[in-house]
């Protein structure tokens, strides 16, 4: 499979994906995944789609969490993490190894703030436990079938 092809399947991966597999690891050293849902995901997420549109970097990903998560308490003391996407009905897949940075600027929370994010934060968008995350990957690894692409996004 040729670089660019994978790179496609990739962003509509990313785009097309409602969740992401979002892994830490954990003060005994060893990995933890969890679910997440996927802020570049159209259908679900179609007041960011404009957002990630005019992103220079096509690959940075925002995830809203709980600051109280352990996620928050490992990110602070190891930020490289692991980011997966797949699609299970075709058996492709994309992860993505790089940092992630807990984000303190209001302008971003506020960008990421959706009125049903009251279910999880319930204070609002001031609320103390709601967190937006960013990751920017620095590698990747596709998987289609029996094929595999690494690249740098």
């Amino acid at each position: 499979m040729e670089l660019n092809e994978a790179e496609k399947l990739c962003k509509e991966l990313l785009n097309n994906s409602l969740v992401a597999y979002f892994s830490t690891v954990d003060s005994d050293g060893f990995p933890i995944t969890r679910a997440l849902l996927n802020t570049r995901y159209k259908k679900r997420y179609p007041e960011f789609s404009e957002f990630y549109d005019n992103l220079d970097d096509k690959y940075v990903i925002y995830f809203s969490t709980n600051t109280s998560s352990s996620k928050i308490e490992h990110i602070k003391k190891n930020p490289n993490v692991a980011v997966y996407f797949c699609n299970t009905e075709q058996f492709k897949g994309v992860m993505f190894g790089g940092e992630v940075e807990i984000i303190e600027d209001m302008e971003i929370k506020r960008q990421f703030w959706l009125e049903r994010s009251t279910r999880y934060y319930p204070k609002g968008l001031e609320d103390p436990d709601y967190t937006i995350l960013r990751f920017r990957p620095i590698n990747a690894r596709f998987y289609h079938k029996l094929n595999q692409v690494e690249f740098k996004p």
